[in-house]
């Protein structure tokens, strides 16, 4: 097989050369890294990645293949992707394509065969940096200066490409596999209606609600309070997304609407919103959190989680308002990593209960939905 050149470069000159797979092109996008061993397939299909360039630390990705069980969503937002090496002969029972085919299919451009620990050490001392993708053009010029006017992610909405069309329900539970090891479900003393804002939502999210008996409505990320409420809901979850939450007002608004009306609980960008909405303020991590092993201090029982994460902003702990509690904190930095509200029935935490994929020590925060909707 005939290799074809693809290169990667960053907005302070740094130039990679590897061998490109996936799709023909040319994309851009913030450069970002993902230290989880496994789940690539969910970290390509999270809606959360729109408008990046995700890099995995893991050397050999694509070993398991790509099976049609585990996408987050039905399409691919992600701008390119980043591996040490790429495997092209993969093998699991459950796999149905490789990755190459994966990626080429879905129009998502790749780079393989670079020095994935230089760049993202480079990441981590610099911070997140814009970068671009190419196996159409290499001139090293060109790219340049292509790559230092592409717009960054901040003051972006992003969620607006890749909100659903429509309202609709959600009847699938988790799979088998999902289900492996888990406690038996709790007895309802009834069916709680939960309307799920999605503002790029993770599939296993909604898999989750239903999972633990909930009947579920989701709707697009720009639905007002008053079409929600219509809707009757005993509560309302706040989904993840992409990018910069803060241009996002008419979602902050929408959230501070809901607030005491109905129970409220969020996860990541919808963590974020809840806390805009209650008044703090938000900051860009320097490189963010991404990864299916980061440990997280729950206040409340003393315990440590180890959590899935995938965001690049945080709450200001030092804006919160007095009656906003801090329930959770990332043991690695101390941000913020969960809230809730003390005067109204709202919480909500920065990482990713659902996991998929990802340890399952935060699956508790369902059921802690339920008892706030009074199930």
């Amino acid at each position: 097989m005939t290799e074809k050149i693809a290169k990667l470069v960053l907005e302070d000159g740094t130039i990679f050369t590897g061998r490109a797979f996936g799709a023909t092109g040319e994309v851009f996008g913030e450069v970002c890294f993902n230290t989880s061993l496994t789940g690539y397939q969910e970290i390509l299909t999270d809606p959360s990645y729109c408008g990046q360039i995700v890099t995995m630390t893991y050397p050999m990705v694509g070993n398991y293949g790509i099976n049609l069980e585990d996408v987050e969503s039905r399409r691919l937002a992600l701008s390119g992707f980043v591996v040490r090496e790429l495997c092209r002969t993969p093998s699991n029972y459950r796999s149905t394509q490789t990755l190459d085919d994966y990626l080429r299919d879905n129009g998502v451009v790749g780079i393989e065969g670079i020095d994935t620990r230089s760049l993202v050490r480079r990441l981590r001392t610099r911070g997140a940096m814009t970068g671009l993708i190419s196996n159409v053009d290499i001139d090293n010029e060109s790219l340049l200066k292509k790559v230092r006017e592409c717009p960054g992610l901040i003051g972006r909405d992003l969620i607006r490409e890749v909100l659903p069309e429509k309202s609709y329900g959600w009847t699938e539970g988790l799979s088998k596999l999902a289900k492996a090891g888990d406690a038996p479900s709790r007895k309802l003393s009834r069916t709680p209606h939960v309307v799920a804002i999605d503002y790029g939502m993770k599939l296993n999210i909604a898999r989750h609600l239903q999972e633990v008996g909930c009947n579920v409505t989701i709707v697009p990320g720009t639905a007002t309070s008053q079409e929600i409420l219509a809707l009757k809901p005993d509560g309302v979850f706040l989904s993840n997304g992409p990018g910069d939450p803060r241009p996002l007002d008419y979602a902050i608004t929408t959230v501070r609407e809901l607030l005491g009306k109905t129970p409220v609980f969020g996860i990541c960008l919808g963590h974020q919103l809840l806390g805009l909405a209650a008044g703090a303020e938000i900051f860009k991590l320097k490189f963010g959190h991404r990864g299916a092993n980061q440990p997280v201090l729950n206040h409340q029982t003393g315990r440590v989680e180890i959590t899935s994460q995938n965001h690049g902003f945080a709450l200001r702990s030092e804006t919160l308002p007095k009656n906003v509690e801090v329930t959770h904190m990332n043991l690695n930095d101390q941000t913020v990593e969960g809230i809730r509200l003390l005067d109204v029935p709202a919480f909500s935490v920065q990482y990713h209960p659902e996991a998929a994929a990802g340890p399952h020590d935060s699956r508790y925060l369902f059921g802690n939905f339920l008892t706030l909707m009074g199930v």
